[in-house]
């Protein structure tokens, strides 16, 4: 595609589009395919993949008269993810697409005045990231910056004359390549390869009537990334490390940076002010109060809690630092539960956030004064992304039975502006969702799911399949997000089975100590609750404990490693992206400060490491036919851990086969390796738990 991206700034109606035969994309939301009530339901396919929609990066326009976000597809033709920009007005009554389809389009902002649309681009077919520009009155999307390397996030100036960018830099390509010179303890990272100082990240200052960019940090090591701007434009907040992707003692800097008041930049680069060195959380999110006094941040728990998502939010004075007596004030700590996105009110008193909690995630509103919590509205579901502007808030939102649609949330309640996917679900008749709550082995209350199949018939026992998620941080919920656990859950569901996900000790959703009850125990206390799981389906009447199934991905399959190493019950497993001999993975994977902080060095705890890697070590206790799959650039799980358990069932005679995609890292991308994965595993099972 031209890198001039062409964009229907005319502001035409999706239908109108459609009509026109110019809409490239899967079918429009306009409800027109929609079946009556008539039309026979029927089970989710495979091909869904190619039908279905991911919205992502809703963003309220100034006026907060319009939510513009991303909607991505798989594109069948290309092989690849095709994403466009949307907006849909604060009604809901007008949806438009601002872009056509293309690979790589992503992170939509508006101006401050509303003016102009921007999104970043690498579907130009250069290196690094284009930022385009799109004027609302009428044109083309024009690039306005071609930046050396990846863009991590980027904002507007308050005045709108001015954008800072986080560029990650990328080394030429060349015919001859360079030796990697590697000085950190942390130098791999899943989809970024090698880590070294020449691709660290750094902020820059993009003048937009000078068309000029200027360095405004320049560390030489580290990594400057999420910068937000003060309310008067003076001043940029952003997250420093000191090393490339993380510091080795487990924190971040959240610093302050003064920002030249004309031109793109000065001779020199201005120093940061140090304001707060917090734990890193798993995922940081940096807000500045719209009163410009307070900034809030997210920060993490003791190093040995790495693992173990607990993101609790905060805020510091802006005009202060911890070097100079100021202390940051919690404000989630009371929960117990990790906040996952958040925005501050229009009135600064209060922020809104996403919390994470037991198989859901609700909107609450968190005073700044007392930190009281207000959940918003009640019931099981998912929300993210959340965003606001004009006193407008906006989100995404799913639940069992529809993917993620933007929604606005108003007066308590929650209000569907998109319509993306509602014309597959139509279609659809999914499993019905079960919750599933018992006693593990020691007393310990567990919860989880049951997706039963859908034309399910109380009474009948169906063959069943433990699906497990990874992390161990993170949760089974109730949401469908195309590629998600649940999506899978509901293809298996499709096929006839009963599918189990069980959110076992080290999950979030249940608080801390719910959490770092296996820290540098793995492979004992999520297996008694799995296998609890898998015999209460049995005593409710459903799970036949003759074909009884297992697996998951990345900690997922690892725990399936740990499972079947454990027990016998199990016809068939399936292993993605997961690694039995942990001894081997250090040094291998992008795990060593974990390792360093849970399990310690081996050499200091060598017991410790070959207990939690008795499946590799004991390998002769499986009997469960197998399969294994990774992919070829996967760091954050390597390949190698699904080939030393291949290799170790081949010489012991156990049925297996090793699948391995070809140029991916530990989350799949490419839309036809996404559908060979679940019709590969639907096979395998197939073939073992129908066999007799």
């Amino acid at each position: 595609m031209s890198p001039r991206l062409c964009a229907n700034v005319a502001l035409v109606l999706v239908t109108t589009l459609a009509a026109a035969g110019a809409w490239a994309g899967p079918s429009p939301p306009d409800g027109r395919d929609t079946p009556d009530a008539t039309t026979a339901r029927r089970p989710l396919a495979a091909d869904d993949f190619y039908r279905g929609e991911q919205l992502s990066e809703p963003e309220v326009s100034p006026d907060g008269a319009w939510v513009a976000y991303v909607a991505t597809h798989n594109d069948r033709q290309a092989d690849e993810p095709r994403s466009i920009v949307w907006m849909v007005s604060w009604d809901g009554t007008q949806r438009l697409a601002l872009t056509n389809p293309a690979s790589g389009i992503h992170a939509p902002r508006w101006s401050p005045d509303g003016r102009y649309v921007s999104f970043l681009s690498n579907s130009s077919g250069t290196q690094g990231e284009a930022l385009m520009l799109l004027d609302r009155r009428g044109g083309e999307a024009r690039s306005v910056y071609q930046a050396k390397g990846t863009v991590g996030d980027y904002r507007w100036s308050p005045d709108g004359t001015r954008i800072v960018l986080s560029v990650k830099a990328e080394t030429d390509e060349e015919k001859t390549p360079r030796p990697i010179v590697i000085d950190d303890l942390h130098f791999k990272q899943d989809e970024e390869g090698y880590l070294s100082v020449a691709s660290g990240a750094h902020l820059w200052l993009f003048d937009l009537a000078a068309e000029r960019a200027v360095a405004l940090t320049d560390d030489p090591v580290g990594d400057d990334e999420l910068p937000v701007w003060s309310p008067d434009g003076r001043q940029i907040a952003f997250v420093r490390t000191h090393a490339p992707g993380v510091d080795v003692d487990a924190r971040q800097d959240i610093d302050v940076i003064n920002v030249p008041l004309t031109g793109a930049g000065g001779a020199t680069t201005p120093t940061p002010r140090l304001l707060v060195r917090p734990f890193a959380p798993n995922s940081q999110h940096l807000a500045w109060s719209p009163d410009g006094k307070s900034i809030a941040f997210l920060q993490g728990l003791a190093p040995k809690f790495n693992a173990y998502m607990q993101d609790r939010l905060a805020v510091i004075d802006a005009a202060g630092s911890v070097a100079a007596g100021g202390q940051p004030r919690p404000l989630s700590d009371s929960l117990d539960r990790a906040v996952m996105s958040y925005v501050f009110a229009a009135d600064s008193r209060s922020v809104i956030a996403a919390i994470e909690d037991d198989g859901s995630m609700y909107p609450a509103r968190i005073a700044l004064a007392d930190a009281s919590v207000q959940r918003l509205v009640s019931g099981s579901f998912v929300v993210s992304d959340l965003t606001t502007a004009a006193g407008h808030t906006a989100l995404l939102y799913s639940n069992d039975t529809a993917a993620a649609e933007v929604y606005a949330l108003e007066d308590g309640t929650l209000r569907k502006l998109t319509a993306h996917n509602d014309a597959l679900f139509a279609e659809l008749q999914l499993g019905i969702v079960q919750d599933l709550r018992f006693k593990s082995k020691d007393g310990t209350e567990v919860h989880g799911f049951a997706v039963l199949p859908p034309d399910y018939v109380p009474g009948h026992r169906y063959p069943t399949i433990l699906w497990i998620h990874g992390g161990p941080n993170g949760q089974d919920d109730h949401s469908v997000d195309f590629d998600a656990y649940n999506f899978r859950r509901q293809m298996l569901a499709a096929r006839g089975y009963v599918v189990l996900g069980i959110n076992y000790r080290g999950s979030s959703g249940r608080g801390i100590r719910y959490a770092e009850s296996i820290i540098a125990d793995w492979g004992h206390k999520e297996v008694e609750d799995l296998l609890a799981g898998v015999d209460a389906a049995v005593a409710r009447g459903f799970a036949d404990p003759a074909h009884l199934g297992i697996g998951g991905w990345s900690y997922g399959g690892i725990l399936t490693d740990y499972t079947i190493a454990s027990d016998r019950r199990f016809m068939a497993a399936a292993s993605g992206a997961g690694s039995a001999n942990q001894l081997s993975m250090y040094g291998a994977d992008q795990y060593i400060l974990q390792y360093n902080a849970e399990l310690g060095p081996p050499w200091r705890n060598t017991a410790l490491w070959l207990k939690v890697s008795y499946p590799f070590f004991h390998a002769d206790r499986i009997h469960t036919p197998t399969l294994f799959m990774g992919g070829t650039k996967d760091f954050n799980v390597p390949l190698a851990g699904g080939e030393q358990m291949y290799e170790a069932l081949r010489t012991l005679g156990v049925p297996t086969e090793l699948v391995v995609y070809p140029g991916e890292a530990h989350a799949l991308k490419r839309p036809s390796f996404l559908v060979d994965r679940v019709q590969r595993v639907s096979a395998w099972f197939d073939r073992y738990l129908r066999a007799n």
